[in-house]
């Protein structure tokens, strides 16, 4: 396997478990609620409907513009810190030909006609002991920790470079001041390398710190919406007055809401982890707090007598953890605060996320739409159809683990114009896609056929779940490539077309709706393929034309 490739399962496989844990946990949530009856299963299923479908508008576009901006503004930063090394190496290259040796210092340190090394330091500043040795620094120059009374500018151990005595009696003049002016710059190299390693402790991104305050505000503003107007949203996707799974539904969505400020904030600071191209540190996080929430499911649901109450308790309890966990991981990292409102980047994100929203109302709104097919038909056929929806979710996001791969290294190969890595990292994430599309159909196939009864005590529900197995499993391999074509399209920052030319064509999806026997539960509920196989059969189109200015946005 070549580097590129295990860069992007690097990447991939820890991004693709998590992605998936969210609907995994919902899908443990459903099989606990099913046990309860199949109303409480389809409350809980309207309410998880709703919430994910709001979740989505709200926070999707901000983290895929996150990953990307985060993604291409580290990759400048370490670009510029690597030119600037550069630099300096090639200065003490020129040294060694005769440039004056002032040319080597650090900028605020300059060497008058005879003045030495511990002498010009003095003069600048510094104080006479600016030379002895510190603790916290070996004889090579390395720093062991941080500086000492938190000094910002570490004293160096400059003893071991000046203050060696030699004989210059032996030597001529020009020897001896050459052996000054080397060991002057072996100083400078040391200095400026601790204050690179002291400096790039903390990352400082406006762009992560852009995000973050998004994050805050459309998590605030979601939790309101969704408490103040859960029963007329809920009666929107079907479930009107005098509906059994109204009351209920109300009460889980309402809990959920509580839980969104937490929800957002930690997929925001997620976005962040990606365009570090850290994907492991977010998992782990996941991995403990789904954790804690499934082992609080059959405490509060079952124990305590709250029903379907106790799931979004349970749901919300450990969401607030992993946010709070991910944040301070992520404040060891980067500094959160921006230096002062003008660094944030409120326009560039409004302008993308824009665009970003028309493609996720566009992709989404086939999955509400067949919600509210199902809810309309009765608490038998919602139930089922909540089944399918989640083991088609957390199938389906296992692709999204390639696009977050796909989208940061894109981000990175423009910010390095890198092209022809670009180039390969797309057709390499494309590969990687349609063999993970006909392995999930192969496997969702045959387990829920044979796991159906997991999910329901009902022979109805389970008969009805085993109807849409085939829906379920043969649109994996589209779902897969739609997946990858939209993290090529993100990590280029081609939002514009993949808005627009999902936005332009959702149209198709309300006129198949018209049709009778798509409005059936075991064809309603996948809707939403149709807009993915648009979209990804127009990206194949772009890739094969050579549309590269598009697709791989290479002049």
């Amino acid at each position: 396997m070549d580097p590129l490739a295990k860069d992007i399962l690097r990447i991939a496989l820890p991004a693709a478990m998590a992605v998936a844990a969210d609907p995994l946990a919902s899908l443990i949530d459903t099989a606990f609620i099913g046990h309860l009856g199949p109303v409480e299963l389809a409350s809980a299923g309207a309410s998880i409907a709703l919430f994910n479908q709001a979740l989505k508008i709200s926070v999707a576009p901000l983290v895929s513009i996150t990953t990307s901006f985060v993604a291409e503004e580290d990759t400048k930063e370490k670009i510029n810190t690597i030119e600037a090394e550069k630099q300096f190496n090639e200065s003490v290259k020129a040294k060694s030909n005769g440039i004056n040796s002032n040319d080597h210092l650090p900028q605020d340190i300059k060497l008058e006609n005879s003045e030495t090394p511990t002498e010009a330091f003095a003069a600048n500043g510094e104080k006479n002991d600016a030379f002895a040795v510190p603790q916290n620094v070996d004889k090579e120059g390395t720093l062991r920790s941080e500086t000492n009374n938190g000094d910002d500018r570490p004293r160096i151990w400059a003893f071991i470079v000046i203050n060696v005595a030699f004989n210059e009696s032996d030597i001529s003049l020009e020897e001896a001041e050459c052996i000054k002016v080397n060991r002057i710059i072996l100083i400078s190299n040391i200095l400026i390398r601790l204050k690179s390693k002291v400096g790039s402790k903390k990352r400082h991104l406006a762009s992560a710190s852009t995000a973050l305050l998004f994050g805050t505000i459309l998590g605030l503003l979601q939790a309101t919406i969704l408490i103040s107007a859960a029963k007329p949203l809920l009666g929107v996707i079907g479930l009107k007055h005098g509906s059994p799974m109204l009351f209920p539904a109300i009460k889980y969505l309402r809990l959920r809401a509580l839980g969104s400020p937490a929800v957002l904030l930690f997929l925001v600071m997620q976005g962040i982890f990606r365009g570090f191209k850290d994907t492991k540190t977010p998992l782990y996080v996941i991995v403990a707090g789904y954790t804690f929430n499934v082992a609080l499911d059959p405490l509060l649901i079952f124990y305590c007598k709250l029903g379907i109450q106790g799931a979004a308790i349970s749901h919300v309890i450990s969401q607030y953890i992993m946010a709070l966990a991910l944040l301070l991981l992520l404040m060891k990292k980067m500094i959160l605060l921006p230096p002062s409102i003008k660094n944030l980047q409120i326009s560039k994100f409004l302008k993308n996320g824009g665009l970003v929203l028309a493609r996720i109302v566009a992709a989404t709104f086939c999955v509400t739409l067949s919600a509210s097919f199902a809810a309309r038909l009765g608490p038998i056929e919602m139930a089922a159809f909540q089944t399918c929806l989640q083991v088609w979710l957390t199938s389906s996001l296992l692709a999204d683990g390639l696009a977050v791969a796909g989208q940061a290294i894109l981000a990175c190969s423009f910010a390095e114009k890198d092209y022809e890595k670009l180039t390969a990292a797309s057709a390499r994430t494309v590969q990687f896609g349609i063999v993970l599309g006909l392995g999930l159909s192969l496997v969702v196939g045959i387990g829920l056929y044979f796991g159906a009864g997991i999910f329901s005590k009902s022979i109805l529900v389970v008969n009805l779940i085993r109807i849409g197995v085939p829906f379920v499993a043969a649109t994996q391999p589209i779902n897969s490539l739609a997946f990858v074509f939209d993290g090529v399209l993100s990590g280029a920052s081609d939002f514009a077309y993949s808005g627009y030319s999902l936005a332009s064509h959702s149209v198709i999806t309300k006129c198949c709706s018209t049709v009778p026997s798509l409005q059936e539960t075991w064809f309603c509920w996948d809707l939403d393929w149709i807009n993915h196989l648009y979209e990804s059969s127009h990206v194949c189109w772009c890739m094969e034309a050579g549309n590269r200015n598009r697709t791989m946005a290479i002049p």
